[in-house]
């Protein structure tokens, strides 16, 4: 059978999602108990594969297994083997078509900017201090350009593997929350690095280095030296992904 699992963790151990050889991931961990636990070496395949530093409320994965444990009780006894920063939010069984990655989804994340005089220790895990005064009016007007689907270029990494840089968002905006500056972004796909380019450049409409009608010439441009610098990976979290 197929069993899909919900994922939370806090990514600041860890070297991000995917297995690395050069440090401790979500995923080795996930695979290491579920091979103990059904005796038999099983790999997930992950529908994010999220940075070194970024969290996740909602991410998804899934393996094949041929076991008569009920899939919702597989939840609770990996959670009893994974350290307390990973936790399995469900466990439930799939048809055989489905794929964390290539089934149709909406995935939405967070960038959660910290915006006050002085940092917050207790939030430094979890959000990207900015002590400048941020015009969050400004920073929403220049994130709705960002909706539709669009080549977003100049919001990938260099180093991203793509056969396409168009991508569709279906939901961007941005929103203050106390002293809390939040981008919240949702779409089909997203490009390497693509949130945080955009979370970047939006610190800087909001701090007035550029105006929000930029984001537009910016798109035009389809050139990574166009857009703001990649925001740090702390203030990032997956929040959930959709199925379609």
């Amino acid at each position: 059978m197929r069993i899909k699992l919900t994922i939370a963790y806090d990514g600041t151990r860890y070297c991000g999602w995917q297995v690395q050889p050069n440090g401790t991931s979500i995923q080795e961990l996930i695979d290491l108990e579920l091979s103990k636990l059904f005796k038999t070496k099983i790999k997930t395949i992950g529908a994010s594969r999220t940075d070194a530093g970024v969290h996740a409320l909602g991410n998804v994965a899934s393996f094949d297994v041929e076991t008569m444990m009920p899939p919702g009780k597989i939840a609770y006894a990996l959670n009893a083997g994974l350290p307390r920063d990973i936790v399995v939010q469900s466990s439930e069984e799939v048809g055989e078509d489905f794929h964390p990655r290539f089934s149709d989804s909406i995935k939405t994340y967070e960038y959660h900017i910290l915006n006050r005089r002085f940092p917050d220790p207790l939030r430094r895990h979890y959000t990207y201090f900015y002590h400048h005064p941020l015009d969050v009016q400004s920073m929403h007007e220049a994130a709705v350009y960002l909706i539709g689907e669009q080549d977003f270029t100049s919001f990938s990494s260099i180093h991203a593997q793509t056969n396409t840089y168009v991508r569709n968002v279906t939901e961007c905006g941005v929103r203050r929350e106390e002293d809390e500056v939040i981008l919240r972004i949702s779409g089909h796909g997203f490009l390497y690095n693509m949130v945080r380019i955009i979370a970047g450049t939006l610190i800087e409409v909001g701090g007035g280095m550029r105006d929000a009608k930029d984001v537009q010439r910016i798109l035009e441009a389809k050139n990574r030296d166009a857009s703001g610098p990649t925001a740090p990976p702390e203030g990032l979290v997956l929040v959930g992904i959709e199925y379609l």
